[in-house]
């Protein structure tokens, strides 16, 4: 799954726009311990559902090398914190906060996200 979302603001309404918060898929469209990418307002997100109700948004790029990636990374743990290292150089990263946990001095752009109806909202 891919969602495009250059005109989902405007179907969604204008305050959803105004208030950065997007739209993108419903919860279901998203599989279990699996990345997907999207576009949203012009930048690449990877989107991963962890649980039920529990999705994480975080820059599709690399930090390390620029690609395009993330989506393709390998979700895990570190504790209790949720993770997703880099398909590339397994670079580590906390989805919650987008430290890098192997190499000082990266880390990975997070976006806040929420449900509501059953659809996964992204804030850019």
């Amino acid at each position: 799954m891919t969602a495009t979302l250059e005109l989902g603001a405007l179907e969604a309404g204008l305050d959803e726009a105004a208030s950065g918060w997007h739209s993108v898929c419903t919860v279901e469209d998203l599989e279990p311990a699996w990345g997907e990418a999207a576009l949203i307002a012009g930048r690449q997100v990877a989107l991963f559902r962890t649980g039920a109700t529990e999705v994480f948004a975080v820059a599709h790029e690399d930090p390390a090398t620029g690609a395009h990636v993330m989506a393709r990374g390998i979700l895990g743990s570190k504790g209790a914190r949720p993770t997703i290292a880099s398909p590339l150089h397994k670079e580590v990263y906390d989805l919650e906060t987008g430290e890098c946990f192997s190499t000082p001095g990266l880390s990975l752009a997070t976006f806040r996200t929420r449900i509501v109806s059953g659809c996964v909202q992204v804030q850019l």
